[in-house]
């Protein structure tokens, strides 16, 4: 599917029905990445591991109340030797979700590092970023204001639709409304695209 799927389409009738989206969760360990995952598809907290390599579930969202789109997501593990490999899962993919632990303070400048390099990777240019600002069920989570701020995120290329929301995958407080942001920031790019590609002809 991917960023080519507009490819498919001679006509504008294929956006509205858009039905399908791949998305790829990524951040640092420990950030709450497949306790999100968990919480989308099971409607509950999961005590999870950490993931070693990657998870995949296929999770439907409702979007503007009515309809329903089913989120391809991949889950990619954050510890620091597996970073290099998240290229491989990103290339191709709609969306990116990238989680903080916004409790964990002392480790937002990683976060900012990691964050900055893969959206300004040649294959991610562009590609959407849903910011979920985990954790926030805990005291000493910062709110999104900072966290925002923390992770530079007005520095992000002017070409990245960009979101920072707040969540808990323990009490799955502001995960939909995150995910629906997404799916509207990538409604929105696939026109641009479109657009664009339509001016050049």
């Amino acid at each position: 599917m991917g960023n080519r799927v507009s490819d498919m389409s001679p006509t504008g009738s294929f956006l509205p029905s858009f039905q399908r989206v791949h998305v790829v969760v990524i951040g640092l360990d420990s950030a709450g990445k497949t306790s999100l995952l968990y919480r989308l598809k099971l409607k509950e907290f999961v005590e999870t591991i950490p993931t070693k390599g990657f998870n995949t579930e296929k999770v439907k969202v409702a979007v503007g109340g009515s309809r329903t789109v089913t989120f391809q997501v991949w889950d990619v593990g954050g510890q620091e030797k597996l970073r290099p490999l998240w290229k491989s899962y990103t290339r191709r993919t709609d969306g990116l979700v990238f989680v903080v632990d916004a409790s964990e303070t002392e480790r937002m400048e990683e976060a900012k590092v990691e964050l900055h390099k893969i959206s300004r990777s040649s294959e991610n240019q562009g590609v959407p970023v849903l910011i979920l600002a985990n954790k926030q069920d805990l005291d000493a989570a910062l709110p999104v204001g900072q966290v925002e701020k923390l992770l530079a995120v007005h520095e992000l290329s002017a070409c990245t639709l960009h979101h920072v929301h707040s969540c808990s995958a323990v009490d799955g407080q502001g995960v939909q409304q995150g995910l629906e942001k997404l799916y509207d920031m990538i409604l929105k790019r696939k026109k641009l695209v479109k657009h664009s590609r339509s001016r050049r002809r």
